[in-house]
């Protein structure tokens, strides 16, 4: 079964996955596990690298993971597809997948999978892609030959901790802009100041393992989910054509159009002579 994963994620362009036994992993949801009928087994920690030439635009206005299509779009349609196969081939067992929502602590269950270490903006950095990764993970009542090592820690330079805005600002900066209702003139003064109407990238900016990972051009992700309709820059016009398909399928889609149109019309207000047309960029 190993080697039919190992072959599956090849061809979807996915190198960064590891199983883990179940046992090893922080159970913090139980009752999605119940609810497959699986109490003990194995867990394939994915990686799933998200980062194309788009998020090197310097208009960029949007957090990197925003810049693509949602990525649970992306994991459904991988497990949509690898579920049933697993399912055909190993009858008697039993599969399910998961991510974001998901049974198990994440961010620890793929440190101690050996896909990274785990940085100082608690964020898992691997040495190809650094934090530019979604996790996911398929779980089964197979046994897999698997191992957990302990969870490593990056080498503490403190460079995310010194350049992240929260002292400044009091708060998150990426919560801020998924603030919902009106914002105090100081809260959209500091949303002008950094630029972003959605999330925020600072401390994965200024990571060593990023710089390196760009100067390797190594960060690129090489599935094309993450390469189909990218949008750097996001705008009024933009946000306004989307059809609710299209609105659905982006990552600040959960918290309604109103928080995101805020956010943008604070932006173009301002500083209107720097506003992009927000044409896709591709790589």
């Amino acid at each position: 079964m190993l080697q039919f994963l190992t072959n599956f994620f090849q061809k979807k362009q996915i190198d960064l996955f590891a199983p883990i036994p179940l046992s090893s992993c922080e159970v913090r949801k139980p009752y999605l596990l119940e609810r497959e009928g699986i109490s003990s087994g194995t867990v394939v920690m994915i990686a799933a690298p998200y980062f194309t030439r788009a998020c090197l635009s310097p208009n960029r206005n949007l957090s990197a993971y925003a810049v693509s299509r949602d990525y649970h779009g992306f994991y459904r349609e991988l497990f949509a597809e690898l579920l049933p196969l697993l399912r055909e081939r190993l009858p008697d067992r039993k599969f399910a997948g998961f991510a974001d929502h998901s049974p198990i602590a994440e961010l620890q269950a793929a440190a101690r999978a050996g896909l990274g270490v785990i940085g100082k903006n608690g964020l898992l950095l691997t040495e190809r892609y650094s934090s530019y990764v979604f996790l996911g993970e398929l779980i089964t009542t197979a046994e897999l030959p698997a191992a957990a090592g302990e969870i490593r820690g990056c080498v503490g330079c403190g460079k995310c901790r010194k350049a992240c805005p929260m002292d400044e600002i009091g708060t998150c900066l990426s919560a801020l802009t998924q603030k919902k209702g009106a914002l105090t003139q100081e809260e959209s003064a500091h949303l002008l100041r950094y630029g972003s109407v959605w999330g925020c990238d600072i401390c994965q900016d200024v990571c060593p393992y990023t710089e390196a990972a760009i100067r390797k051009e190594t960060i690129f992700s090489p599935i094309p989910y993450f390469s189909v309709d990218p949008i750097p820059r996001l705008t009024l016009e933009k946000l306004d054509g989307m059809n609710d398909e299209a609105f659905s399928a982006r990552a600040y889609a959960w918290r309604g159009r109103e928080t995101i149109r805020r956010n943008l019309l604070l932006a173009e207000q301002n500083d209107p002579q720097k506003v992009g047309k927000g044409e896709p960029c591709s790589d």
